[in-house]
């Protein structure tokens, strides 16, 4: 059974009003090489699995794990998280390993906290030089799932005053990788006292949050 067959199943279950068998759903936060802190916004995977377990009916773990492209657990999760200011670098071995979780059904969330854009587009194209980085249309599930994005991708910090925009890598039909840039979810994920966002907007980010985590677990199309 591949991962998004694994996930589906449990996605299924829980939505069914069943608890899913074993552990629940949840996120790993990637820890990169390169240079870059993949650690940043501390807070911000446990608020996106707090409002995922409010506005869903999926079982999902109170915190994110922490993993590397090289370890096991890594074949455990639906959704895989990166972010970072700084620079982003994979070995060829981690290279091949991140393109075989996609092409088996996992899915990468890559979040730009303004500084990465650079060093994770380079990166990516090594994985999928086949596949380039396009923008994700407006009517693509991701912005609909469980709440309605008809904008898409919400601006949470200015950056650089530019539009936020959602870039995807596309294997057939599906959306294995999303990249939010210009937007900075994680930022707005974090507690409400971190960066002082107004509360519409930082529910816009979770709200977008969830939609992602929700599209990752159940292949919606």
């Amino acid at each position: 059974m591949n991962i998004l067959a694994a996930v589906l199943l449990a996605a299924t279950l829980a939505v069914q009003g069943g608890r899913a068998p074993g552990a629940p759903l949840g996120i790993a936060r990637l820890h990169y090489g390169g240079g870059g802190d993949w650690y940043a916004n501390p807070s911000s995977l446990p608020n996106l699995l707090g409002a995922i377990r409010e506005q869903t009916l999926l079982r999902v773990a109170e915190r994110e794990r922490v993993v590397q492209l090289t370890e096991p657990d890594l074949w455990e999760t639906p959704y895989l998280y990166m972010t970072g200011h700084g620079n982003v670098h994979f070995t060829e071995l981690e290279v091949g390993t991140l393109r075989r979780f996609l092409e088996q059904g996992g899915f990468l969330h890559a979040d730009d906290n303004y500084g990465m854009d650079e060093s994770f587009r380079r990166e990516i194209a090594r994985v999928f030089p086949d596949h380039p980085l396009t923008e994700v249309s407006l009517n693509h599930p991701v912005y609909r799932v469980v709440h309605a994005f008809p904008q898409g991708l919400p601006k949470i910090h200015e950056h650089d005053g530019l539009p936020a925009q959602g870039f995807g890598v596309f294997l057939g039909d599906r959306l294995a990788v999303y990249y939010s840039y210009q937007s900075d979810l994680g930022d707005g994920w974090e507690d409400p006292d971190v960066h002082g966002d107004p509360e519409p907007v930082r529910q816009a980010a979770l709200r977008m949050g969830v939609n992602l985590f929700v599209y990752a677990v159940t292949g919606t199309r």
